[in-house]
């Protein structure tokens, strides 16, 4: 980082951390599941580069963006319900076989949990799928609070998971900080009335993280944990 963050709070007590693009690179595991999926359906296959342009927004709006190019539009709606419930099934098969975790998650999360933040994992995933990953790679223990894009009534961007996320770590919202790869973070956390940080190495919906409205951008988790560790000692 060129030079340090700073934050409105003055002391950051948690960190709201997205999964997808974020902790871990799943890409290839969604490529594998829908292509699972479509080959049921007798559609053309998908791959990792199309899917990266789709990802952060739940399965849904993965499901009927994969399909739009493929089917007609009435056809899209009429093999929805069929193609998702094809889709978690498969996806269930495979997740966290083709994942890999991105570098210095584990140590920015240790250090962030030794620095006394309460940490909460909030993404778009089906929670049980979130659960499952979290476990795989043994990040379990540093999450009080996990939250999927089915815990609450409303998804990213809008601000209800990362509101609930603070209200049950016990936490006021303009004293944590959102970190994730996407505009739907950036969104949800400053509507949410939180500080917001963004890593570099995610998915975006293909778009530049250049051009997300965030407080700064981090290099890594660990990067995130100690700029908001300087903050914290400096205030």
């Amino acid at each position: 980082m060129s030079a340090p963050l700073r934050f409105s709070a003055p002391r950051i007590a948690a960190a709201l951390i997205d999964l997808d693009g974020t902790m871990v690179d799943t890409a290839d595991d969604f490529a594998a599941g829908l292509n699972g999926m479509l080959a049921q359906i007798d559609a053309e296959e998908t791959t990792r580069e199309e899917v990266m342009g789709y990802v952060g927004k739940g399965s849904e709006h993965l499901i009927r963006s994969v399909l739009a190019p493929r089917l007609g539009a009435a056809d899209v709606q009429a093999r929805f319900d069929e193609a998702l419930a094809i889709y978690q099934d498969e996806y269930a098969k495979i997740n966290g076989r083709y994942t890999r975790l991105y570098p210095d998650v584990e140590a920015g999360l240790a250090a962030m949990r030794e620095a006394g933040l309460k940490l909460a994992c909030v993404t778009n995933k089906p929670h049980r799928f979130a659960v499952e990953l979290l476990a795989q790679y043994r990040l379990s223990g540093y999450f009080s609070v996990v939250l999927g894009g089915d815990s609450t009534a409303k998804k990213k961007p809008d601000p209800l998971p990362m509101l609930t996320a603070c209200a049950q770590l016990g936490v006021a919202p303009e004293t944590a900080v959102a970190i994730g790869d996407s505009e739907n973070d950036a969104l949800a956390g400053r509507a949410a009335g939180m500080a917001t940080l963004t890593v570099p190495y995610g998915y975006n919906h293909g778009q530049s993280v250049q051009q997300i409205e965030s407080d700064g951008i981090v290099a890594t988790l660990l990067d995130a944990a100690n700029a908001i560790a300087a903050h914290n000692t400096s205030t």
